[in-house]
């Protein structure tokens, strides 16, 4: 990998992941609507929307590698995850294919599953299950990551990210928790591993509570190097409680599935299985 584009260089993750790889590869292009600290040696900064198609094509110009972070990360309305989340994300998968880049490390989320209950070990093999109108979002990118795959031999590793924040504070952060630095090496599995199609991998560090097997990743070659594991203690003497109504404590996605989240007081959720059941009951 010469060069290594990040989109979503400006948020949360990616002005973190930037210093992470920094130097890692002889040119990283930052990417991002918001505004970008400098270019420093070995970076390109470059500002983009990419709901804006006529900017795709000078922006993957040159890149061997994408590392996708851009997008909504949090619940919208649909009118605002549809033009950046499924409509820019297919763009910039097509114009990466005709650009000649070779890997797409897409950044999906836990909430493709969120409403699987917590007491479920999940291994990446079972059906989505979307808590939110973002979490749907993921789904259609990961699947987008499949079908660029199969039919145009681009190689694709979709991460369904944890919390990816300092300092887990509740029991769902200790099981979901992610350090930077684990998330930037699974990122460069991605970008790196050998014969990769298209694989679905948790983006979680070597937690002892963890909810999802990360078989599949290990066997690409990641090994996490931290854990939540140090904020036990202190979290159960905390005993610190999840924000929400009662509806998402049951269930893997916290908050995002939760009624009062979503300002729905008329919204019905069904009880919650370990198996999602068609209309017949199957």
């Amino acid at each position: 990998m010469d060069r290594v584009l990040l989109t979503g260089a400006a948020g949360a993750v990616g002005r973190r992941m930037r210093q992470e790889l920094r130097g890692v590869y002889p040119i990283l292009r930052l990417s991002d609507i918001a505004d970008l600290d400098p270019a420093g040696p070995g970076e390109e900064v470059v500002t983009a929307d990419l709901r804006d198609p006529s900017c795709l094509d000078g922006l993957l110009k040159g890149v061997d590698g994408l590392i996708h972070l851009g997008g909504l990360s949090t619940e919208h309305s649909w009118d605002e995850i549809l033009p950046i989340n499924i409509d820019a994300c297919y763009r910039v998968f097509e114009r990466a294919h005709a650009a000649g880049v070779r890997r797409i490390v897409f950044a999906s989320s836990n909430h493709a599953i969120g409403f699987y209950p917590r007491d479920t070990r999940l291994t990446g093999d079972e059906r989505p299950r979307a808590d939110s109108r973002y979490g749907l979002s993921k789904v259609f990118g990961e699947a987008l990551g499949q079908y660029f795959a199969d039919n145009f031999g681009l190689e694709v590793l979709s991460i369904r990210i944890g919390w990816c924040w300092d300092n887990p504070d509740t029991p769902r952060a200790l099981a979901t928790w992610v350090s930077i630095r684990d998330l930037t090496a699974l990122c460069r599995v991605g970008l790196e591993t050998p014969h990769l199609h298209h694989e679905i991998v948790w983006g979680v560090s070597d937690n002892a509570t963890a909810w999802w097997d990360n078989s599949v990743a290990f066997r690409l070659g990641f090994t996490p190097q931290d854990s939540s594991d140090p904020w036990a203690a202190a979290v159960a003497a905390k005993e610190v409680k999840e924000k929400g109504d009662t509806v998402h404590l049951g269930v893997q996605g916290g908050i995002f599935a939760s009624r009062e989240y979503h300002g729905d007081p008329h919204r019905v959720v069904p009880p919650v299985s370990a198996r999602p059941q068609d209309r017949t009951g199957e």
